[in-house]
């Protein structure tokens, strides 16, 4: 017959695999109940549906199984109270206060690859976009994080729901999770009302978003969804100079002037050499509710003639959608599904895994 100090002095060995902590310590471990061979460990994650939950339970399940022959363990897992979180923020600090703050967070962080999601100017969608591939690559199994690097029109919060305070731990500052587990940071979830506004200039802006690499423990992802500013400014250029950046995805729309000014994004990325993965338009069309029929309210886009001239891809067209903007408004972009994004997010997947192939295959446009 076993004890729950035994179980927890077990767990104590148990091992949160991103702040590097007894889930313990952390104060994860919700209940311990024990009825004659049966012990049962209910466990707090940070985030629901956290990437790391297989791993965490099977070491709780394995170090608890050990105290004794004959016990049926059963690990039941659940998602932490704001009450909660705010121990472990508060412990956390603590901890940080006592270690001071050389935060080891950019030497820790194994970002396979950066996806930089750019437009040459604002109100193409370019966040809508970055939201809805990051989305789609984490339905595809794999380890997402967004970076809102649009310091003065931060709107990826927004758009997933996420208002929590940043979690600033020993290993750096830990980015809230959304309902699926995409890591999220963003400046506004650093300011007291999200619609403070951020009067900054240029060198602070790009200490920012140096600091949201440098700082931020991103711990293991595959992808890294970079929300950029728009333009070809400061904060651009700090993006793409500062940051590993795999490659960059073009966001237009039909318009003339949006077909401009993307070109401009485009030569930018040339000059500094960073691949462009493709160029997606973006509310290139309506569909009809009643009978179905698209119509170009902005005239016939030329991006796919740009994506030719560029020696890219062009990924495809979206359309202004009013269930996607619905869900955005209201925080619940994980909720929208479209299948025209589909073979923008596979090309992207191919990406990811010829980063890690030492022969990547060519693409071909």
């Amino acid at each position: 017959m076993v004890t729950k100090e035994q179980v927890l002095d077990a767990l104590k060995r148990v091992m949160d695999p991103e702040l590097r902590r007894s889930i313990v310590e952390l104060g994860m471990v919700r209940e311990v109940a024990i009825t004659g061979h049966n012990v049962k460990v209910t466990i707090a994650l940070t985030i629901p549906n956290c990437p790391m939950q297989e791993q965490i339970a099977t070491d709780a399940a394995q170090v608890v199984d050990a105290l004794a022959d004959d016990l049926d363990v059963e690990i039941a897992l659940t998602t932490m109270t704001e009450e909660e979180k705010t121990r472990m923020r508060d412990y956390l600090q603590a901890q940080q206060r006592e270690q001071q703050p050389n935060f080891p967070a950019g030497n820790l962080n194994r970002v396979k690859t950066v996806i930089a999601v750019m437009s040459g100017k604002g109100g193409v969608g370019k966040s809508t976009v970055a939201a809805m591939l990051a989305v789609e690559l984490r339905r595809h199994g794999l380890r997402v994080g967004v970076l809102d690097s649009d310091i003065t029109g931060p709107s990826i919060p927004k758009l997933f729901g996420i208002s929590e305070s940043p979690i600033v731990s020993p290993l750096g500052i830990m980015p809230p999770g959304t309902s699926s587990g995409i890591k999220i940071m963003s400046i506004n979830l650093m300011l007291q009302r999200e619609e403070d506004a951020v009067i900054w200039r240029g060198p602070m802006i790009s200490g920012a978003i140096q600091q949201f690499w440098n700082d931020v423990f991103w711990g293991d992802l595959d992808v890294l969804v970079v929300d950029m500013p728009p333009g070809t400014s400061d904060a651009a250029l700090t993006v793409m100079q500062s940051l590993p950046v795999t490659g960059i995805v073009l966001v237009a729309s039909p318009q003339d002037l949006a077909e401009m000014v993307v070109r401009k994004a485009a030569n930018m990325a040339g000059h500094l050499q960073i691949p462009l993965i493709g160029i997606v338009e973006n509310m290139s069309y309506v569909t009809c509710p009643k009978c179905g029929e698209r119509f170009e309210l902005f005239g016939a886009g030329k991006t796919e003639e740009m994506a030719r001239a560029f020696d890219t891809r062009f990924l495809g067209k979206l359309g202004l959608d009013p269930d996607m903007t619905r869900l955005g408004d209201s925080g619940q972009i994980e909720m929208y599904e479209n299948d025209e994004i589909q073979p923008m997010v596979e090309f992207i997947i191919q990406i990811v895994a010829d980063a890690l192939d030492p022969h990547p295959h060519k693409h071909t446009t």
